[in-house]
């Protein structure tokens, strides 16, 4: 028996604002619920139970016909949420593939799904203490095996002080394989406005400490759609 996608909002093409394949057009499918309640997170209408009322359930075939109607011609998908890894999305990546569609997924790793293996990019990120999660590095290196040789595989964390910044030079000792991005985190995700010149401070301290600590095999990115578009929804 098929089951349905919990989605929160389909929308694009617009551009990936961050990580491995920023810049790049794409159509977004955000699922909705998620098994961590980061303390700073951006997306509560796709977290919270209390949003739950708006999540529609469609099926991958449905799903896969809105994306279509928002692309004349195949692109990347962006799997995002919430966590996506709680949905069947096996299905609809099945779907795409089939009319030349990539698709590209960002999860925490905190649930290893099977069909990790046909994604075309995977970024997990784990995150860090400002977060107030804990993260689960046994089921991160699930996710890992469960992705296998599939997917372009990265990694990437949001970065607030010092204890985020420790907790990323961790992770990138014990990940030495993965590509690493660093992203300043945005302290306004959750108003209207945007604290530029606050983001650009900590985009300019995250950038000082890198190249002071000569740590040159990683990425310092900004989160482009907030640069263009601020806090708004759905680009």
């Amino acid at each position: 028996m098929k089951k349905d996608i919990r989605i929160s909002e389909i929308f694009g093409p617009t551009i990936q604002g961050e990580g491995a394949v920023i810049g790049q057009p794409s159509v977004f499918v955000r699922t909705g619920g998620c098994d961590y309640r980061c303390t700073w997170c951006d997306t509560p209408f796709a977290v919270d139970s209390e949003f739950r009322k708006d999540w529609r359930p469609m099926s991958a075939e449905d799903v896969f016909a809105k994306v279509r109607a928002l692309s004349d011609k195949p692109l990347m998908v962006t799997l995002t949420g919430g966590n996506p890894a709680i949905q069947p999305l096996g299905p609809l990546i099945a779907l795409g593939k089939k009319s030349g569609y990539r698709f590209a997924l960002e999860t925490q790793g905190s649930i290893a799904q099977d069909w990790f293996a046909d994604l075309d990019v995977l970024t997990l990120s784990p995150k860090p203490p400002s977060s107030g999660m804990k993260t689960d590095w046994v089921a991160f290196d699930e996710c890992l095996a469960a992705a296998g040789q599939g997917p372009a595989i990265s990694m990437k964390i949001i970065v607030f002080d010092e204890k985020d910044y420790a907790y990323a030079k961790e992770a990138g000792r014990l990940y030495p394989q993965l590509p690493m991005y660093l992203q300043p985190g945005n302290h306004t995700a959750s108003s209207r406005d945007v604290d530029m010149s606050g983001l650009n401070a900590r985009m300019k301290w995250l950038i000082e400490k890198v190249h002071s600590d000569q740590w040159f095999d990683v990425s310092v990115l900004p989160q482009l759609h907030v640069m263009l578009w601020g806090n708004e929804r759905g680009v």
